[in-house]
């Protein structure tokens, strides 16, 4: 059974008196441990599907399984449950607490999880050495640079060690250089099982997973393994 099971997924908003197709009957499998980027123009629907493969919004129509749980049809505080158990997000903007230090920082999904203090060190512990800032442990985000506080965002994606991570345009505020070294941590999580879900517009960025669903209207325009899709690409 696959991880994700996405059919005639659906999401539509009204616009006063204009009705928008956001997504529009879309269909795909993901299967755990796959390494998939999701890519397409502006206005092609794929922030519309990250909010919804992370349960951050539902759909108009279709269905949405993941681990064999129908997610389309929960209610709220069913949805919260499931991001804070499955899904670790990692953002463009890091969404950091400026005032608060790396642990502080990390541990917040614990916290939200009703975690007692006393349990909450380790994890947070080896989150952080995963990423590579033990010695920063206590540094706030402004002492970091870039790449750091994105490694924070990471490190506060995995403390609640959740099989899928959910990353959108994580290397769109960093150079070329720290930008790969973000896409190498991802590569070694997914090397340690997790599912890498990326939402990309940067085709160097894309090579990086094992498959590219491209979107483009709202619908599916391929679904290919990242060889057959970088031979795809039109010639610059």
């Amino acid at each position: 059974m696959a991880s994700i099971e996405i059919r005639e997924l659906t999401k539509v908003y009204e616009m006063g008196a204009v009705e928008v197709r956001a997504l529009d009957n879309v269909t795909f499998d993901i299967q755990a441990n796959e390494y998939v980027a999701i890519m397409g123009p502006s206005g092609s629907g794929k922030s519309t599907m990250m909010n919804l493969l992370g349960c951050l919004d539902t759909p108009t129509g279709g269905s949405y399984r993941l681990d064999g749980e129908d997610v389309s049809r929960m209610r709220e505080d069913d949805l919260a449950e499931i991001r804070n158990r499955k899904i670790g997000f990692v953002f463009q903007t890091f969404n950091l607490l400026a005032r608060s230090d790396v642990v502080h920082n990390v541990e917040l999904p614990l916290i939200y999880a009703g975690m007692p203090r006393s349990r909450r060190r380790a994890p947070v512990e080896e989150a952080i050495a995963r990423v590579g800032l033990t010695d920063r442990m206590h540094h706030k985000p402004n002492e970091l640079s870039g790449g750091q506080r994105q490694r924070v965002a990471i490190a506060r994606a995995l403390v609640n060690r959740p099989a899928i991570i959910l990353a959108d345009e994580p290397t769109g505020n960093l150079d070329t250089t720290t930008g790969q070294e973000i896409m190498d941590i991802f590569a070694s999580l997914h090397d340690s099982g997790n599912t890498i879900l990326l939402v990309t517009h940067e085709e160097e960025m894309a090579r990086h997973a094992q498959r590219v669903i491209r979107l483009r209207d709202g619908r599916v325009e391929s679904d290919t393994p990242v060889g057959a899709a970088a031979a795809a690409e039109p010639a610059r």
